[in-house]
């Protein structure tokens, strides 16, 4: 077995590494180089049901080194026209292909993922969290995720995943209703929502104002989110945020997340990928350690040792 290897709602990935929703998941020549370039899996910009042409720009700027704030919102060319693009992806990568899908009520939801699976995708996963758009309120309760998640899930005959939000206090209750509802997997996290203001004419600099932040910035909090998720459900979680080399992979593994995605990193250039893996490779390599399976959720071992005695 490759050492690298790794499994998620019986869908096999060479590696860990996915490339996350919003990145470079736009056109299909760029998905079909990543792949050749050797990434394990990728997941498509959020596709609805019909043409958005999302905010004007500035939509996305580097607000410090390897930190992002974007405000794209979900600019796509409709489930109708991305379908051509699904089957030209498909017939030209050898790893899973995950569309993610969104619209403005669980059955459009539903219509564009039983599309986006007649077009040959692997697996669908669901936008209920981006922070500058109308399905950010979805993921921040519980009835709601239920409710998507169950329609699109009814009609699917392929995984299901659902990205959380960060932008809640505590996850668990979210990430339960999706699993109750029929979700194959769990992506921790989306983006943060935050703000920039230029200092000269304290106006907001981007033109929709209020964005999510990705990069190295939100590391801490979507690991925090999977060691957290990881003994309260019993699917698989994808950690995404903040990955910019192997060991950032390894804390989300420890933490407990069976695959990541990466995204911002790639302002930096897509060779990444193969230094990412291998520094991986060596390190299991180095540590006698067979498969990078057997380091799923090893921070838990210390969690009694974590205890506050009252005492």
């Amino acid at each position: 077995m490759n050492i690298l290897e790794c499994e998620l709602a019986l869908l096999k990935f060479p590696n860990p590494l996915i490339l996350a929703s919003g990145i470079l998941g736009v056109t299909p020549g760029t998905m079909i180089r990543l792949a050749k370039l050797g990434i394990g899996g990728i997941t498509t910009k959020s596709v609805g049901p019909k043409p958005r042409k999302g905010y004007k720009n500035p939509s996305i700027i580097e607000i410090d080194s390897g930190t992002l704030l974007n405000s794209v919102g979900l600019a796509n060319p409709g489930i109708d026209a991305f379908s051509d693009e699904i089957r030209e992806i498909k017939n030209n990568i050898n790893v899973p292909l995950v569309v993610s899908i969104f619209g403005t009520d669980p059955g459009e939801y539903a219509l564009v993922a039983k599309k986006a699976e007649i077009a040959g995708a692997d697996a669908i996963e669901i936008n209920i969290s981006c922070p500058h758009a109308e399905v950010a309120s979805i993921g921040l309760d519980t009835e709601l995720t239920y409710q998507y998640t169950h329609t699109v899930k009814k009609v699917l005959n392929i995984p299901l995943f659902v990205k959380l939000t960060p932008n809640l206090f505590d996850l668990r209750p979210i990430a339960l209703s999706a699993q109750k509802a029929g979700a194959d997997a769990i992506v921790a996290i989306n983006t943060v929502r935050g703000l920039a203001i230029d200092p000269y004419s304290g106006r907001p600099l981007l033109s929709h104002g209020i964005g999510g932040i990705s990069g190295s910035a939100i590391r801490p909090i979507g690991v925090r989110a999977v060691y957290e998720l990881s003994n309260s459900i019993s699917i698989p979680i994808i950690g995404c945020g903040g990955i910019s080399k192997w060991q950032d992979v390894l804390e989300y593994i420890y933490a407990g997340a069976t695959a990541v995605q990466i995204g911002s990193v790639f302002i930096s250039g897509l060779e990444i990928i193969q230094e990412i893996l291998q520094g991986l490779s060596s390190f299991l390599k180095n540590n006698n350690i067979v498969s990078i399976r057997d380091i799923k959720g090893k921070s838990h071992q210390y969690d009694k040792e974590l205890e506050v005695n009252p005492e």
